[in-house]
């Protein structure tokens, strides 16, 4: 299965589907601190390339606007140049065009692919129950398309049962993009505000997919857990992690 792929730190990655070009949630400035108000996110490493490294994009898949993590000023300005941002709805009355906000469950079809690409957006929760008044909406994707692999895009997800609700509409995934890295802020103290390690070992389980490639652990000291406790997660597994 021929999935080409570039990381560019944190969430962001770049990948390649049916001919077009896809971002995940753009951060490419330098480290330096976000003071929120009621917490302060520091990043703590550079993005791995620049914007015009990531250029040409077709399509940018923004899991959410409201923290820095997932999209900063330079991914902002970066996203205010690409044909297409898909996000939440709120995100899309935050930002204004190019970007495109979709409830959960509802699709947009691309030119892709032997007979088009369809993204659907599905849901994401970003802290466990109850606390979506604090963190903000979140969406994930799948992609799908004829002689296409399927890929999820988890986006900030710290909930299996979301992943389950996923595998139930989707059970053929062949690759899982998944945010890790037990992201933990002052906003929620000790509780998760993504996956931790053994996380996303059984949400790739929970998919089928083939394929896992982990990203959001790392560059960030919000961070509680490393790429080295994701490759220990996975050692053994039969997942090819890239």
């Amino acid at each position: 299965m021929t999935f080409e792929l570039r990381r560019f730190g944190g969430p962001t990655l770049r990948f390649t589907l049916g001919g077009l070009a896809f971002l995940t949630d753009p951060t490419f400035d330098g480290p330096g601190d976000y003071d929120l108000g009621s917490r302060v996110l520091t990043k703590t490493a550079a993005a791995t390339g620049s914007p015009a490294d990531a250029a040409p994009v077709d399509v940018v898949l923004l899991s959410h606007d409201q923290h820095p993590d997932n999209l900063d000023t330079a991914g902002r300005a970066f996203s205010a140049t690409v044909p297409l941002v898909l996000s939440t709805p709120a995100a899309a009355d935050r930002l204004g065009p190019p970007v495109r906000g979709l409830e959960p469950w509802t699709s947009v079809e691309l030119p892709g692919g032997d007979g088009g690409l369809r993204v659907t957006a599905v849901p994401a929760q970003h802290g466990p129950d109850g606390t979506e008044h604090l963190t903000g909406p979140v969406t994930g994707f799948v992609l799908a398309g004829a002689g296409l692999p399927t890929v999820y895009v988890s986006g900030d997800n710290a909930s299996l049962d979301v992943v389950r609700q996923v595998a139930a509409r989707f059970p053929a995934v062949d690759v899982a993009v998944l945010h890790g890295g037990r992201a933990r802020t002052a906003l929620l103290g000790d509780a998760n505000l993504t996956l931790d390690a053994a996380g996303l070992v059984e949400a790739a389980g929970l998919l089928g997919a083939t394929t896992v490639v982990p990203v959001h652990v790392e560059g960030w000291a919000h961070f509680t857990e490393t790429p080295a406790d994701v490759e220990a997660a996975f050692a053994g597994t039969s997942f090819e992690v890239r």
